[in-house]
């Protein structure tokens, strides 16, 4: 079977290695669709130490959907053919490896599969490019249940690659009114034309944009927008700022975007304005259910998310071109 290999900075092995054998409680899938995700992109073009922590001589990718291609003797709940959705933590075995599951090889074994724990079903009538988009739709659905939305709030999400327009569907999809930022203006053309509201925060005004978009709002500050959730999708420390100054009463900022840097932090005026950090890793079981509803509702406007799809050959092509935001949002491998 076709597999790829992670073999240092800038190096992918495209190679054939044997296919797995099934044990009578296994499930042998074989990959339809991989998106590419952007710590593969990272790992790819910096180096061991980033993305997932993807070793040398490792099979790597982690977004997909997947054809069962073959049961064992004692499974019951799966049949060949049916399209599934691996679970990256659970379908590795790991929480430090889901990232290394194998999206960018052709088949996988699936240990003691479970339905709706390491496999799910793929709803019938979404397509392959959209249901490829599962994994990274639970990031954000989780970073978005993390902040407890409520119908009628405001949302602004920082970043419009695919967690940051994932999160703003999401947040939609539990009746807020969203905003996005970024500086690409290829991909806020593309956040617009779902109908959201964008900003680009290289050549407007953002706080203006925000006051007209939002409104003013409760605030212990003056002049202030109206908005109750952010979801930083990027890792931008002066964001961050951007939220605390704001002293929004009972305001939430979600990170998921990765920022190292260190951090200057007034407690007291978060107190006073009851505002709330938190992160958000990963996702949960639960989050699946609601993805699957999300990507049914929009799968039309979804579907446009996906730029281009290559053949598993061109991978390395694939991997390259994904970096760039201005010309694409989401780059697949097909098989």
């Amino acid at each position: 079977m076709r597999t790829a290999l992670y073999q240092g900075k800038e190096r992918i092995e495209l190679t054939q290695v044997p296919k797995p054998k099934v044990g009578p409680n296994d499930v042998l899938i074989k990959n339809i669709n991989a998106s590419i995700c952007g710590s593969d992109i990272a790992v790819y073009k910096h180096g061991t130490g980033t993305g997932h922590k993807i070793s040398i001589g490792e099979k790597f990718g982690h977004e997909m959907v997947s054809e069962v291609a073959e049961v064992g003797s004692e499974v019951k709940d799966f049949k060949i053919g049916q399209r599934v959705y691996p679970y990256p933590v659970f379908a590795a075995d790991s929480s430090q490896k889901a990232g290394t599951l194998g999206g960018f090889t052709e088949y996988l074994l699936i240990k003691n599969a479970k339905l709706n724990h390491n496999l799910y079903l793929v709803p019938e009538e979404l397509s392959n490019e959209v249901a490829a988009l599962t994994e990274p739709f639970t990031v954000a659905t989780r970073a978005v249940k993390r902040a407890h939305p409520k119908a009628g709030e405001n949302a602004y999400v920082l970043g419009a690659g695919t967690i940051g327009l994932a999160a703003a569907f999401v947040l939609r999809h539990f009746g807020c009114k969203v905003m996005i930022a970024d500086r690409s203006d290829y991909r806020l053309d593309l956040a617009k034309s779902f109908g959201f509201g964008v900003v680009n925060t290289l050549k407007e005004n953002v706080k203006q944009t925000q006051l007209d978009y939002f409104g003013k709002g409760y605030s212990l500050k003056e002049n202030q927008p109206n908005i109750n959730i952010t979801i930083d999708a990027i890792g931008i420390p002066d964001f961050l700022q951007d939220f605390l100054d704001s002293q929004i009463i009972d305001s939430r900022f979600v990170m998921v975007g990765v920022d190292n840097n260190p951090k200057d932090i007034n407690l007291l005026g978060m107190i006073f304005a009851s505002q709330s950090l938190i992160g958000s890793g990963g996702y949960r079981p639960s989050d699946v259910a609601t993805v699957f509803d999300i990507l049914k509702e929009n799968q039309k406007d979804i579907s446009k998310m996906v730029t281009k799809v290559y053949p598993w050959e061109d991978l390395v092509s694939a991997i390259k071109n994904a970096a760039d935001p201005e010309k694409v949002m989401n780059i697949q491998i097909k098989y």
